[in-house]
């Protein structure tokens, strides 16, 4: 019999993830991100956490691992994004100082910048949530190709608010996952006037721990918040406030509820969090703005369910952020 493989052949062994080399959604790996139009990066990151729940930076070989059983078709926007532009595995940010959250943050953003320097817009799977301080340090400001030297607006989706200047530091960490979100406003690489922070719902140590969020400019809308608007009026708000913005996508996977992402950092389990169909709706909601690149952060999978659920719940956002993307280089003929 012939060890040759018919398109049929490949297109089923393509989906079995346990054959073959694990890049993300089998995309091809490459260096040079001037060779596509999405990058895929993963950003084994842990130590801007500072806790004990250090296992994030096993994250993007969780999600490669699973990725080639992720959906290949958009069909809500007709899109094949695989086949629509170029996509590539660039793999993941070096960290040989890895327990020095600092160095590893500016790493990230030397990474990043050679991204952003060929015009090419990620997609990264990491690492715990101080890895959005690295990347948007190279995607927005005054120095960014992608933003047009422009500051950034962030659709953040999260249990947390991460703007807890409260603290000066997080267990030894500065530009940590508890703080990302308050120093890139304060260093202008993010607008929070034209960014909102969908399913703060975290727990409390004060009644004032959302203050420096708000004081930042913010639009905050907690879970309460959410389910009294309903979906639909939440994207208008955010497409209101995003506007011609060049826009980032954060989503932290505590903002989902913890019966259907449990492996992850921050257990939130006294409310009920967001739900797929949630989130889904919205970041499909954003379809035809600037979206620049997004992320998913905080998976653990040492705490994950046996069948590996969380891992499929990160590839499955990451698809819908490549398919944004994609989708907006099909509708201007890139």
């Amino acid at each position: 019999m012939s060890d040759e493989l018919t398109p049929e052949d490949e297109l089923m062994m393509s989906s079995l993830y346990w054959w073959g080399i694990p890049s993300l959604f089998r995309c091809p790996i490459i260096k040079d991100p001037a060779e596509c139009d999405i990058a895929l990066v993963g950003v084994p990151h842990s130590t801007g956490n500072g806790t004990t729940e250090r296992d994030q930076h096993l994250g993007p070989r969780a999600v490669r691992d699973i990725s080639a059983l992720a959906r290949r078709c958009h069909v809500p926007f007709e899109l094949d994004p695989w086949n629509t532009c170029r996509i590539a595995d660039l793999g993941d940010v070096p960290f040989p100082e890895a327990n020095d959250n600092e160095k590893c943050i500016e790493r990230i953003t030397s990474f990043y910048k050679k991204i952003d320097a060929a015009g090419v817009r990620p997609v990264s799977i990491g690492g715990d949530h101080s890895i959005t301080g690295g990347i948007l340090q190279a995607l927005g400001g005054k120095d960014s190709r992608l933003s047009g030297g422009r500051q950034v607006a962030i659709l953040h989706f999260d249990a947390h608010t991460d703007a807890f200047e409260q603290v000066p530091h997080f267990l030894g960490a500065y530009k940590s996952a508890a703080h990302w979100a308050a120093y890139l406003v304060r260093d202008c690489h993010v607008d929070a006037s034209r960014s909102v922070q969908l399913g703060i719902r975290g727990y409390p140590r004060t009644l004032d721990w959302i203050k420096t969020s708000s004081d930042l400019g913010y639009e905050i809308i907690n879970i309460d918040r959410y389910h009294e608007l309903g979906p639909e009026a939440v994207v208008d708000i955010v497409r209101d406030r995003v506007g011609d913005m060049p826009l980032y996508i954060t989503l932290d996977l505590d903002c989902f509820d913890t019966t259907v992402a449990p492996g992850v950092a921050n257990l939130e389990v006294s409310v009920e969090g967001l739900w797929q169909r949630d989130v889904l709706h919205v970041m499909r909601g954003m379809r035809g703005l600037d979206i620049i690149g997004g992320d998913v952060v905080c998976l653990m999978p040492t705490k994950d369910h046996p069948n590996k659920m969380t891992s499929h719940l990160s590839a499955a956002m990451m698809f819908e952020m490549i398919c944004l993307i994609a989708d907006a280089n099909r509708a201007s003929g890139k």
